[in-house]
């Protein structure tokens, strides 16, 4: 696995400041979960928590799961601070090798988890059987556009994705493709410019 997917390698950058991202929840998943009703969440990959403190404030039960202590440190005393700590279980683990229980959350999310497609696909299937009937899955990541931007990282090319390529592994027998998606996001190239992004967006919802 290349070195920046490797836990010592995000304690170390956790641990360099004070903040890593910019502490606003994922947009994609705003848009995606903001009418969902409140119940069980899981969400992968949490690193400071944005996604899982407005989880936990609308109501949610979050599971957190994350592979940087200093990550989640940060993020359960943030928890703490805003009064929704017991909303929360965090939980410290590599998803690659960890399989969440089955069948038993409302809400699966997966910000910007990006793994070589192997490990990816094999990741998703365990994320998508952890949903409960009726629940919903929802991934977000890079779209391939990104190497025609100033954004391009040669080393994760073949770890970015469509929203149309996570469709494709669900079996439509058992899931309702709710939305499938390219969309733009405003962002600032390595030189200052602002530039638009696409996201790979996936959200399906779980019928059995």
């Amino acid at each position: 696995m290349p070195e920046v997917f490797d836990e010592v390698f995000w304690e170390e950058r956790y641990r360099s400041t004070t903040a890593v991202w910019s502490g606003n929840p994922n947009a994609q998943l705003v848009a995606e979960a903001s009418d969902l009703p409140a119940g069980a969440a899981l969400d992968v990959g949490c690193g400071e928590g944005a996604d899982t403190l407005w989880l936990a404030s609308r109501g949610w039960q979050v599971t957190a799961v994350d592979f940087s202590t200093v990550a989640l440190q940060r993020a359960a005393a943030k928890a703490e601070e805003l009064g929704i700590g017991e909303r929360v279980d965090w939980v410290h683990t590599d998803v690659v090798d960890w399989t969440p229980a089955v069948g038993c959350f409302d809400l699966v999310s997966a910000q910007f988890m990006h793994l070589p497609a192997q490990q990816r696909d094999v990741l998703y299937a365990r994320l998508a059987a952890s949903v409960a009937p009726g629940g919903s899955l929802v991934i977000v990541g890079h779209h391939p556009s990104h190497m025609h931007s100033a954004m391009d990282r040669p080393e994760m090319r073949g770890m970015f994705f469509t929203g149309e390529d996570l469709a494709a592994a669900l079996d439509p027998a058992e899931w309702d493709v709710v939305a499938v998606d390219a969309r733009s996001r405003p962002a600032i190239d390595p030189d200052g410019r602002e530039i638009t992004l696409q996201d790979a967006v996936l959200h399906a919802r779980k019928l059995r």
